[in-house]
């Protein structure tokens, strides 16, 4: 009888060291979703975009509670690791993956099942304070039963109700709080959606394995890895091991500090660029894409077909931005700009990670181009012109009649006086520095 007590005793404690200890582990293991409601397929959309289109969001079977932005049981939230530059709006996303599985890839793209509909809402700072959001508009992303994919745009109404489709293109001015000036804001169309959601890149944009591999908070409050619990939830056509999550090739956050500013540059580019610029892709040279590895993706003293009349142009010119023609055409808002779509704003924190990069490469200093005041144009009298530089030891030369400058050329030593038709060139030379970029300004100027 002792024995069997001392037996009973010790079962006892070792059903109470299971209750103590598992929910410990169930909490350590936790999924950010244990299961998920499947959608419908598309949605209320149809399968093809000559099909009839919801003329409002809340007809689309997208939200519950269109006002409240509440999503349909069904639709899955996410999140990716460097989002698309946006002209600084934020962004909420969800996907509805019907029953079939999505074809899962390490590296590369997705293949998703058709039927499945993505759902990003964009939103910008109502007040000085980013306490109020505008919401702006609602894209929907349908996956076409040959495999194809079309894009909808939203716009959303003045008091949230509701938002309505637009059957083209638009631009408006969004004002943006008392401490923000007014901006301009694209609403792109449908053929615009497809310059970038393109055959090339498969269509969809964004959710593959290196944007993906990153923790998200679910409405659940469980903190988990995205590829971890779509694994779990069995969404991929073949499992994968929890264990090689690690090892998948990951984005880096464009201000994660502890990561070097070659991944997060690259992660940039990627994010920006790769759904164009990659093999088969737009007329250019350099594949963006982070899965290739650097000194295969011809970034790096890459050619150009365009050299915007710069000497010596390449992708990037190591430790020269002026040379880059990749950071010029992201930090302007000229016809030349890069992603020229459905963006009216330079992403200043974009344009000061691809500098720092650029700047941190190896190479000799290189003299910054002189300024050209005033800016050049017609004048209906004769006009004096200054060139000017923040460093007072280059030496600046100029030409008159259209010629590159040289180091023998005109020395500018004060302003100089145009009366008549001119393109005035200027570049910058100091000994041991690479010498400028050659600068210059029309100006039609009248008779006195």
């Amino acid at each position: 009888m002792a024995a069997v007590a001392d037996r009973l005793t010790l079962w006892v404690l070792v059903l109470v060291a299971l209750c103590v200890t598992a929910p410990a582990v169930r909490s350590a293991q936790a999924y950010g979703m244990e299961t998920r409601i499947v959608p419908r397929a598309w949605l209320n959309m149809p399968r093809r975009p000559n099909g009839a289109i919801p003329k409002r969001l809340s007809e689309t079977g997208a939200f519950s509670d269109t006002r409240r932005l509440i999503p349909t049981p069904g639709l899955m939230p996410y999140d990716l690791i460097v989002s698309f530059w946006s002209d600084g709006a934020s962004k909420q996303r969800w996907v509805a993956v019907p029953r079939a599985k999505i074809g899962f890839s390490p590296t590369g793209e997705w293949r998703f099942p058709p039927g499945t509909v993505f759902v990003k809402t964009f939103e910008l700072p109502g007040d000085s304070a980013h306490s109020v959001m505008r919401r702006l508009e609602t894209r929907l992303l349908v996956l076409e039963p040959e495999g194809g994919v079309y894009g909808v745009v939203y716009k959303w109404r003045a008091d949230d109700s509701d938002a309505d489709l637009l059957s083209g293109s638009l631009t408006e001015i969004v004002e943006s709080g008392t401490q923000h000036p007014p901006q301009s804001w694209y609403y792109p169309s449908r053929k615009d959606c497809m310059e970038c959601h393109n055959a090339r890149a498969g269509g969809v944009l964004g959710v593959k394995t290196r944007q993906m591999n990153r923790t998200f908070t679910y409405p659940t409050g469980v903190t988990d890895n995205e590829l971890r619990t779509w694994n779990h939830l069995g969404l991929f056509e073949t499992a994968i091991k929890e264990s090689v999550l690690q090892s998948f090739p990951t984005l880096t956050a464009t201000d994660d500090s502890s990561r070097s500013l070659e991944e997060r540059a690259r992660s940039y580019l990627d994010a920006n660029c790769a759904q164009c610029h990659r093999p088969g892709g737009t007329v250019a040279y350099f594949d963006a894409r982070f899965d290739t590895p650097l000194a295969q993706q011809q970034l790096l003293d890459g050619s150009v077909l365009i050299d915007q009349g710069i000497d010596r142009p390449r992708i990037i010119a190591p430790h020269d931005i002026w040379r880059s023609i990749a950071y010029m055409r992201i930090n302007t808002n000229s016809d030349i700009r890069m992603p020229p779509l459905a963006r009216e704003t330079i992403d200043q924190h974009g344009v000061a990670l691809l500098g720092a990069w650029i700047q941190s490469m190896a190479g000799r200093d290189v003299v910054a181009p002189p300024a050209i005041f005033p800016s050049g144009g017609s004048y209906d009298h004769p006009v004096e012109v200054t060139l000017q530089d923040s460093d007072p030891d280059v030496d600046i030369r100029y030409t008159l009649d259209g010629s590159v400058p040289a180091a023998t050329d005109t020395r500018y030593d004060q302003p100089i006086k145009l009366t008549g038709p001119t393109v005035l060139r200027a570049r910058a030379f100091k000994p041991g520095f690479t010498r400028s970029i050659t600068v210059q300004e029309a100006f039609i100027v009248g008779a006195q």
